[in-house]
């Protein structure tokens, strides 16, 4: 009875010890993600942390001239943009992290079915070994003081036929792939909670970046008369923008003998009908906001919203400005583009060729612009025309 009870004891050991085994053969062939793959991404990020650095150096250096107000807040807007793609980033490690944990842990799943099999087996052999009064191999067993000196007074047992030593290999094998499989395990989960808390710090430092952002432009309106030259400068800015526009339209029909898209425009997003601002004479005490408004402002887009090309066409200008921020203009024809600015990011390049329909960018703060929103102009025959005479529905919130 006793004997048994030792048995059984030892069978619990090898139970709880290798319950954790890849079964061979049952491990899916590919994995989703590959630590290379996250180890890329940091690398990313490396370069991401590097420009961010650069860009709050130059910050620091122009934050006690007030006479640069504006040149803070075109880096500012890079700021922010570099740090939204260093949640992007981060979030991305995450996701793979979260792959690969779930990917050890169906290995370890696999390890414990591998494990009962070679544990019932080695069970078998001891009960057929027992029942054949095979005292020696048991005696030799049972004064083992710990499951390691018991394998290797099992490894020295002469008795023990060629198939219990095949099977002790395989059970040694899986103990120390068990041991390996769990250090990986506890490493991503290390490097998952850190990434994280890294997430928690970047959210926290785009808050604070846009944060900074609003209360330059609070800055910029209360100290306007400082600040005129360089408002006339954006002013000067804007033209420039638009008549390069047309140049850009006309030299493109020119090239490719474009003809205008047939059809009506589409809303330049899916989440707002909300116009904050008209086309014409306005007041909006922001200084350096065109005071003869070239196109509509579109509110309660927040951040994260899609803009969308309201024609096709082809993207004659993708770039950041100081006025527009980040913006970008398709034309559609001999004289006919859309202008979409502020945004917070470009998501298409000078030359794309774009669907109706097709994400051109995220609505955003950037540029000379109080709270997230999206500017948005029409121009046809090379003059800007209303774009709510082609925007039907709207709510007036001006």
């Amino acid at each position: 009875m006793k004997i048994r009870r030792r048995i059984f004891v030892l069978a619990l050991a090898l139970l709880m010890v290798f319950a954790l085994v890849p079964a061979e053969g049952l491990v899916p062939v590919a994995q989703a993600v590959t630590q290379d793959q996250i180890d890329s991404l940091k690398n990313d990020a490396k370069e991401l942390s590097s420009q961010s650095n650069d860009l709050k150096s130059q910050l620091a250096d122009l934050k006690n001239q007030r006479a640069s107000a504006i040149n803070r807040k075109l880096l500012l807007d890079q700021q922010i943009s570099l740090t939204e793609q260093q949640i992007a980033n981060t979030e991305k490690q995450i996701s793979g992290y979260e792959a690969l944990l779930a990917q050890t842990a169906y290995e370890l799943a696999e390890n414990r079915k591998q494990e009962e099999i070679q544990y019932a087996t080695f069970c078998e052999r001891a009960r057929v070994m027992e029942e054949a009064g095979t005292t020696s191999y048991w005696a030799v067993l049972f004064k083992a003081d710990s499951f390691s000196d018991l394998l290797s007074r099992l490894s020295d047992v002469q008795e023990v036929m060629n198939y219990d030593q095949n099977v002790l290999s395989t059970l040694r094998q899986l103990r120390a792939a068990i041991q390996q499989k769990q250090d990986e395990q506890e490493d991503l989960m290390a490097q998952s909670e850190e990434a994280k808390a890294e997430l928690e710090v970047k959210k926290a430092e785009l808050k604070e970046q846009r944060d900074e952002a609003a209360a330059l432009v609070e800055e910029i309106q209360a100290n306007v008369d400082e600040y005129q030259e360089q408002l006339d400068e954006l002013n000067a800015e804007r033209d420039r923008i638009q008549k390069e526009i047309v140049e850009k339209s006309n030299e493109l029909a020119r090239q490719m003998a474009m003809t205008a898209t047939k059809g009506g425009y589409i809303w330049p997003e899916t989440v707002s009908r909300r116009i904050t601002s008209p086309m014409g004479g306005r007041n909006t005490g922001i200084p350096g906001a065109s005071t003869n408004h070239k196109g509509v402002d579109i509110g309660g887009v927040g951040y994260t919203t899609s803009v969308l090309a309201t024609k096709a066409g082809v993207v004659i200008t993708s770039k950041l400005s100081s006025s527009y921020g980040n913006y970008v203009v398709i034309s559609h024809g001999p004289g006919n583009t859309t202008l979409y600015a502020h945004m917070s990011s470009r998501a298409v390049k000078e030359g794309d060729v774009v669907t109706q329909g097709q994400v051109i960018g995220i609505t955003g703060n950037t540029g000379i612009s109080r709270g997230a929103h999206l500017h948005y102009e029409i121009t046809e025959g090379g003059v800007r025309v209303n774009p709510l005479d082609y925007l039907p529905n709207y709510i007036k919130g001006w």
